[in-house]
């Protein structure tokens, strides 16, 4: 077997794999580098859980390859815009109420739970985390579901959930194991990214009665967008401006603090505030199924 040359999102590179790019790239030359990078995936049967091509994870490898002289992509052809950018613009939306909405949980009446992303409801779930939140609003990154919860008509409650963060080490203890061995079902792990409760909703234990409900529905609408279950809910909270409670009173587990370095931290000093990672499984046999071939 030939030599790893690089570990790429969880698949290891050899040299056998760059001859193959290689004949590739020179048999297609009138190839984009998009259209290459789609043979590359149906060569290698490189796919998501819900049998879509990892595209762009496979054209952000070539380039890697390209960069280091392993392979000569062709020349850009386009210059696609920025992303990351363009995710955090809102486009304007409706007015919303901000009367205050006070009482037990019961009072609200029913609440409705409502899958956003890609409804007409979406606007409205992206500008109220842009006004209300203090991290503001980003689109979710991979696998995402948005979830707005309404009392009668009015909104009350935001929440994101996104594809988990690829290493922790105090989820690793958790699970039980090293990272190595169950990052091939981390699509089976969501984060919670965002949660909202508007500022003039102030209704004892809602965020808690939310996060209940959430988490027995979850993995079903995971399922049918993404075709496959979800094992384990986590999030981040941090301590310099909460304390976990909506998340310990929904029966969610803290597995520790983090030590205050960012993923782009370049030294062993903290840069950035503390956070504690709590967790909730979706099942007795979580682990299992996360360890699981």
């Amino acid at each position: 077997m030939s030599e790893v040359l690089l570990s790429y999102r969880g698949r290891q590179i050899r040299e056998t794999d760059v001859v193959f790019l290689r004949e590739l790239i020179a048999q297609n030359p009138a190839l984009s580098r998009r259209r290459l990078s789609v043979k590359v995936c149906a060569a290698w049967q490189w796919v998501q859980p819900n049998g879509q091509p990892r595209d762009m994870v496979c054209r952000s490898l070539m380039l890697v390859l390209h960069r280091a002289g392993h392979i000569a992509l062709p020349a850009k052809r386009c210059t696609p815009r920025n992303n990351a950018i363009a995710h955090r613009r809102v486009a304007a939306g409706a007015t919303y109420d901000t009367t205050p909405i006070t009482g037990a949980v019961a009072a609200l009446g029913p609440l409705t739970i409502r899958l956003v992303r890609r409804t007409d409801d979406e606007t409205l779930f992206a500008q109220l985390l842009r006004d209300h939140h203090y991290l503001g609003y980003s689109r979710p990154v991979g696998e995402h579901l948005k979830y707005l919860v309404v009392a009668g008509d009015r909104p009350v409650a935001c929440l994101a959930w996104s594809s988990a963060p690829l290493q922790l080490d105090l989820r690793d203890r958790f699970v039980g194991a090293p990272k190595a061995a169950y990052r091939h079902n981390l699509h089976q792990i969501a984060y919670n990214s965002r949660y909202l409760i508007l500022p003039w909703v102030k209704v004892p234990h809602l965020a808690s009665h939310l996060l209940g409900r959430i988490a027995r529905q979850i993995s079903a609408d995971w399922q049918e967008l993404y075709h496959h279950p979800l094992q384990l809910l986590e999030s981040f909270v941090d301590i310099e401006r909460f304390r976990g409670t909506c998340y310990r009173a929904a029966n969610w587990r803290c597995l520790g603090r983090s030590k205050g370095r960012g993923t782009k931290s370049r030294h062993d000093r903290p840069d950035c505030s503390i956070k504690e990672l709590w967790a909730y499984p979706l099942g007795k046999y979580f682990r299992q199924r996360l360890l699981a071939p």
